[in-house]
């Protein structure tokens, strides 16, 4: 029998994936035999995560540089992947930014910062894959959300407004290139243990234990956590599945309360 979660001849980029969750989903992708492409700003983590993810699965891994809050990097890093490597069959928009603070004390600046990192660049990087996906009759958009997808955070304002809109714009594409063969998802994170929520822990300290005394798993998700259900949505074994959108939080949003992280 076939094996419906193999994503061997696939190419899979994954935006922000040198860290984190992004590194997570690409060794998910990788380890089901997915070339991967991570598209990044830091070169140098770039280039570890490369080594490491070729070193473990074996498979054909690149990098591109590419800053999703600027068009024109978008729009180059697309170009040039799909130049060299002549198809992207999994686009995973994973990087993000988040700035804390009060809502009244957020500059204009700061705001357009993490809505056009988080949300426009995500929106601009599916624009970019349209047109090789839709040659090619198919493909698989995974969204990022998180936490403030799903209900408001105090001191993330703008953050959960744009990762409301990662999920309207799920929803839209899903509905706009299904009948394409593009199918797109999101999968929501709950608390995952990454450089990003590190340097929450530190500066909001009684974050740690609130994290593991509300979440039904009583403990912190792992980057490695994401890799079995980036694999279900970038194959065959989820060709029914679009517009969707799936928890990996350990059951954190079962309990929604007010939040003021």
């Amino acid at each position: 029998m076939q094996d419906m979660f193999s994503l061997e001849g696939k190419v899979s980029v994954v935006t922000g994936g040198s860290s984190g969750i992004g590194k997570g989903i690409a060794e998910g992708l990788a380890a089901k035999g997915s070339a991967i492409v991570i598209a990044a700003r830091n070169e140098e983590r770039t280039a570890a995560a490369m080594e490491d993810i070729a070193t473990k699965y074996g498979v054909s891994v690149s990098g591109v540089t590419m800053d999703v809050s600027n068009p024109d990097s978008i729009k180059a890093g697309m170009a040039k992947i799909v130049d060299e490597i002549g198809r992207i069959d999994v686009l995973v928009n994973n990087a993000g930014l988040n700035i804390r603070k009060a809502p009244q004390d957020y500059a204009i600046e700061e705001w357009d910062q993490i809505m056009d990192t988080n949300l426009r660049g995500a929106f601009l990087c599916c624009q970019a894959a349209y047109p090789t996906m839709s040659k090619q009759g198919r493909g698989k958009i995974i969204n990022i959300g998180s936490m403030t997808t799903l209900y408001g955070f105090g001191k993330a304002v703008p953050y959960g407004c744009s990762k409301m809109g990662i999920l309207s714009l799920t929803y839209s594409l899903a509905l706009a290139w299904a009948r394409e063969g593009i199918y797109v998802n999101c999968i929501v994170p709950g608390w995952i243990d990454t450089p990003f929520t590190q340097k929450t822990r530190k500066e909001f300290p009684a974050l740690q234990g609130f994290v593991e005394g509300r979440t039904p798993i009583p403990r912190w998700g792992q980057p490695a956590d994401f890799m079995g259900i980036a694999a279900f949505l970038a194959s065959s074994a989820s060709d029914f599945i679009t517009g969707e959108f799936i928890r990996v939080d350990g059951g954190f949003a079962q309990h929604p309360n007010t939040v003021n992280y």
